[in-house]
């Protein structure tokens, strides 16, 4: 009897060992090694190297530079002739959450109280329901992208393949939308369960969460027609701030006094933005016109907030002020977008072609007053779209192409809170990787093989690379 229940204690313990083992692995590929050899290796974060050798194992760059020697056990790329980056990041779509962005007024078009509460064919027993739907639509910081991206989709395999191996996942819906999340675009395949409790896969692509949270000051109800009009979205966007500060104020007293008391009513809603209101999480205003980006600095300032600005098409008007509040900037390059707020609409609100060709030059500005920004398409251009845009940004507005290459990697990386672990070639970073054939941003440039969290993409066809066009919007579908 003795010998079954040892027996029976030791299998316990192997279970106990193998099912920790399983659900506290970590995201990277274990036991791969692959070397880049002999490419020109472009780290950003230091010198390039004119002919050297990139070592990824375990997902992780383990060397870089002139004089790494190759494992026997590597999977070698030769890297002849070959230019090694960083993976591009993209900081704004709503890609990875499977999300369109939603029409004006799809939702909740319908003003009446009892009965119908909008649009989208929803009855309700009374107004009071329909208010409540209508908040819930709107008021939504409790929202995590990190807990809802989808594992594939034809627009991440687009980015991934043009070398966009990361993006800032942003819900595209409400006034305040939810908490982003740095996420890669391509999953490593899954391992075999053997035996095991199978692993937890919508992790593994998840780099930082949550990143910022994220309000659409003035995109009047954000996709949903509720509130109609601009006023109402800037009244519900202070509310919404104070209602959160007094939840926590109210909750501090409750909590001192030792649990006696009326008790403050628990809304995971106002909760969720307390970090926030504690400078512990940036806030992303989506804000392209001057007097946009005016009012979120505005709010920004009133409730202590660390700002963001995302779209930022008239940023170049208003350096003084942001330097002032220590803001960064997601800079939208769909130059063809509206100028209304709606963060990564790209237009600035002039007249099409004048909007346009200031802002191709919003970057040398941001950049000369040392502005951090980092890239995105604005959650609708076509990758190759996207890169040819931020060329626009050199050619036309001046952007020097070093600077334009941090923007897409280590300063990107920077403004969504990630440059320890992305952005450059560095030992120890996530081995997030594109290789080109030709130079970035010249004309010949091809993207020749991608690596994202240490795994090869498989480049399907002829692998997309950025024109040197004019980008339009080239919409990805989403």
């Amino acid at each position: 009897m003795r010998n079954l229940k040892s027996l029976f204690v030791q299998g316990a313990a192997v279970l106990a060992a193998t099912l920790t083992f399983t659900l506290t692995g970590g995201a990277a590929p274990q036991g791969l090694t692959y070397a880049i050899r002999g490419a020109k290796i472009v780290t950003v974060s230091g010198a390039t190297i004119d002919n050297g050798t990139v070592l990824i194992r375990d997902g992780v760059i383990q060397a870089a530079g002139a004089s790494v020697t190759v494992p026997v056990d590597a999977l070698v790329t030769d890297g002849a002739g070959l230019t090694v980056y960083p993976g591009f990041i993209d900081l704004n779509s709503a890609a990875p959450l499977g999300e369109a962005a939603p029409a004006a007024g799809a939702e909740f078009a319908g003003r009446g109280g009892g009965g119908r509460g909008g649009g989208a064919g929803e009855t309700f027993a009374n107004r009071e329901e329909a208010e409540r739907a209508k908040r819930a639509a709107i008021l939504r910081p409790d929202y995590e992208a990190a807990q809802n991206i989808v594992e594939s989709n034809d627009t991440l395999s687009a980015m991934a393949q043009a070398g966009i191996t990361s993006v800032l996942a942003v819900p595209s819906q409400g006034i305040f939308k939810g908490q982003s999340a740095l996420v890669n675009t391509a999953y490593p395949p899954a391992d075999p369960q053997i035996s095991t409790v199978a692993a937890y896969r919508r992790g593994i692509a998840v780099v930082k969460a949550p990143v910022a949270q994220h309000v659409n000051i003035g995109g009047r109800g954000g996709g949903t027609g509720y509130p109609n009009s601009l006023l109402g979205t800037i009244a519900f966007t202070r509310q919404g701030f104070l209602d959160a500060q007094w939840q926590r104020d109210a909750t501090a007293i409750y909590e001192k006094a030792g649990a006696r008391g009326p008790r403050p009513v628990v809304e995971p809603s106002l909760d969720a933005l307390k970090p926030a209101l504690a400078k512990q999480m940036p806030t992303a205003f989506d804000a392209n016109q001057a007097r946009e980006i005016d009012r979120s600095l505005i709010m920004a300032k009133d409730f202590g907030l660390d700002p963001i600005i995302v779209g930022g098409a008239e940023s170049g008007k208003r350096i003084a002020d942001l330097q002032k509040a220590g803001a960064r900037v997601i800079l939208s390059v769909n130059f063809q977008g509206s100028g209304g707020g709606g963060g990564g609409r790209g237009g600035g609100g002039g007249d099409g072609a004048q909007a346009t060709a200031e802002a191709t030059k919003t970057a040398t500005q941001l950049a000369q007053a040392s502005v951090l920004f980092g890239f995105t398409g604005g959650g609708t251009l076509a990758p190759s779209a996207f890169l040819a845009n931020v060329i626009r940004t050199i050619k036309e507005g001046g952007l020097p192409p070093a600077t334009a290459l941090r923007a897409l990697t280590l300063d990107a990386a920077r403004v969504a809170g990630a440059a320890d672990r992305l952005g450059s070639i560095e030992q120890g970073k996530i081995a997030n990787i594109v290789v080109m054939e030709g130079e970035l941003f010249e004309a010949n440039a091809r993207v020749r093989h991608v690596f994202i969290d240490g795994r090869p993409v498989e480049i399907t066809g002829a692998a997309p690379a950025p024109a040197t066009g004019r980008g339009g919007r080239g919409r990805t579908g989403r």
